[in-house]
């Protein structure tokens, strides 16, 4: 086997091999070399090789975020980091470990008018956990900085920087090692706080009104016992993202649905006199709204590592894992109607909007409607963000389908990229449904060797950015259809072809039939769905005047 000649090089790799870095995500490029020649010689790692710097990043992001383990992203110097900064972002937020090695020129390069060469020390300052700013050489203060990085990425789990400036010749390589790093151990033993579950047994006994907010989290996190504790209590209301994966028919799964036409009354009705939450970032735009307006006594999040104050209502941050608490809590019943209160108010909902979406015109609600309709059990589900992501909310899926978005940031930047990345580890069928901006704005990402064949795409085609008609504002003129909504006629017909996806198109309600095959299938495929833009955010608006 041949090694990079550079030490720095080989102490980078061998680091990573002692910490079980497998997957490793290469931008092709030339000061990289060193670490590309490395990585691709040793049959240890996985590599895989995109081009593009800001689709390979959150590819890795999709790998990361099914392995649970850290993925490292391997690039040039120069922009190339740069264009990975999104996706380095959305794993600060959305806690994925990522570890980010570029390549650099030497110190004395920095500055001085030499080509490909920009400030990389520090560059994503504000969105890391650590910045591992090297030396050329090998070095003990280097092995400690590339230990310190990678610890961090697994204990804190989210994006680290490894910076590593390499002089020229950058292709010559070695039979042998010249180096054997110390390798510090991960210690994944998080320090937490000391818990007072006597304190919080006594509120959360004796709360009338308990409600339990569930935001972006993976599958399984909470156990079947935690999960029926919850929806059996009547002092509790459980309310679920479609992130959540969190699922029991006393759940409240589409809270939109429930809270959007809510009286004074009703909204006094649900403030809970605890909140708990769970999980990470919150779609929904109006329970933020009502929390923040109606502020619990108590606002406790679960979490071993972060918390956010969302609601401007935060009074603890419970350091250990949710099923763990739960666990710990007293089941001790106190009597109150909160659940069988609310959960009555949201079933006599939920039938009339399903009465009004049977009716419904041809629209992006009947769309989805359809796509849950025929969405088989055991499917990876990615969906993009902006309008798709707000559809997807209304509508229930099968027990065991596993839905993500990218919820970090909110962004269209990466989500069929990191789609790809995840199907990739994935031995489900797995689908991403997506707007036509978003997909035409990540459209590099079907531009890899890697993408498995029962890897589908929905691509919702309304002619531009739909979201804008839903959000306020909205104004019929050709500032808000240029500059906002960004319409448009293009397709992704040629795209699939050219990328080697078969594909199908649906125009009208009769259509949406295609759906079954299309699910059934194991081929690579795109179904582009056309519905008409000004129709789409009539239905929606009227389907939220329900009540």
């Amino acid at each position: 086997m041949q090694y990079p000649k550079i030490p720095l090089a080989q102490s980078i790799l061998t680091i990573c091999k002692k910490k079980n870095i497998q997957h490793i995500v290469i931008s092709p490029g030339s000061r990289n070399a060193p670490l590309t020649i490395g990585f691709a010689s040793d049959p240890f790692f996985k590599c895989f090789s995109i081009a593009d710097e800001r689709c390979a990043a959150f590819f890795g992001l999709g790998l990361a975020q099914q392995l649970k383990q850290p993925v490292a992203l391997v690039c040039t110097s120069g922009s190339a980091l740069l264009n990975y900064y999104p996706a380095v972002a959305e794993a600060f937020y959305s806690q994925i470990p990522l570890v980010v090695i570029s390549a650099d020129r030497p110190t004395s390069k920095i500055d001085i008018g030499d080509g490909q060469t920009i400030r990389q020390a520090n560059v994503y300052n504000n969105h890391i956990l650590f910045n591992a700013n090297l030396s050329e050489d090998a070095s003990v203060a280097n092995d400690f900085l590339i230990n310190q990085a990678i610890n961090k990425a697994i204990t804190n789990q989210g994006p680290v920087h490894i910076n590593a400036p390499f002089e020229e010749p950058l292709y010559d390589v070695v039979d042998e090692l010249v180096v054997n790093p110390s390798i510090n151990q991960t210690n994944l033993n998080i320090a937490v706080d000391a818990v007072n579950f006597e304190e919080l047994d006594s509120k959360w006994t004796f709360a009338k009104k308990k409600l339990v907010l569930i935001g972006v989290q993976d599958a399984n996190v909470l156990s079947d016992a935690v999960l029926n504790y919850l929806a059996s209590d009547s002092s509790v209301v459980v309310m679920t993202e479609v992130t959540s994966n969190a699922k029991n028919k006393n759940f409240i799964g589409s809270i939109d649905s429930l809270i959007t036409t809510f009286s004074e009354e009703q909204f006094k009705l649900l403030q809970p006199d605890v909140l708990i939450t769970l999980g990470g970032m919150v779609v929904s735009k109006r329970i933020k709204k009502f929390l923040r307006t109606y502020k619990p006594q108590e606002h406790w999040h679960i979490d071993p590592l972060r918390a956010y104050d969302t609601f401007g209502a935060l009074t603890k941050h419970i350091k250990i894992t949710p099923d763990k608490f739960f666990n710990r809590i007293s089941k001790r019943n106190v009597v109150s109607k909160y659940q069988q209160t609310i959960l009555s108010i949201y079933a006599d909902l939920r039938n009339k909007q399903r009465k009004f979406t049977l009716t419904a015109p041809y629209s992006d609600l009947k769309v989805f409607e359809a796509v849950a309709t025929y969405m088989p059990d055991n499917v990876l589900l990615h969906v993009s963000n902006s309008s798709a992501i707000r559809y997807a909310q209304l509508f229930d899926y099968p027990q065991n389908v596993a839905v993500y978005c990218n919820r970090g940031t909110s962004g269209i930047d990466g989500c069929t990229s990191t789609a790809i990345g995840a199907a990739v580890l994935s031995n489900k069928k797995s689908v991403l449904i997506t707007g036509d901006v978003s997909f035409l704005y990540d459209s590099n990402a079907l531009w890899n060797n890697y993408t498995p064949n029962n890897f589908k795409i929905i691509v919702l085609n309304n002619g531009g950015g739909g979201i804008f008609r839903i959000l306020p504002g909205h104004q019929e003129t050709e500032v808000f259809n240029t500059y906002f909504e960004t319409q448009h006629k293009l397709t992704a017909q040629h795209l699939a072809q050219m990328y080697g996806y078969q594909y199908t198109t649906c125009s009208e309600l009769a259509d949406l039939d295609k759906l079954k095959a299309f699910f059934e299938s194991e081929t690579k495929q795109i179904i582009e769905i056309f519905t008409p833009t000004t129709v789409n955010d009539k239905v929606l608006k009227e389907y939220f005047k329900i009540s």
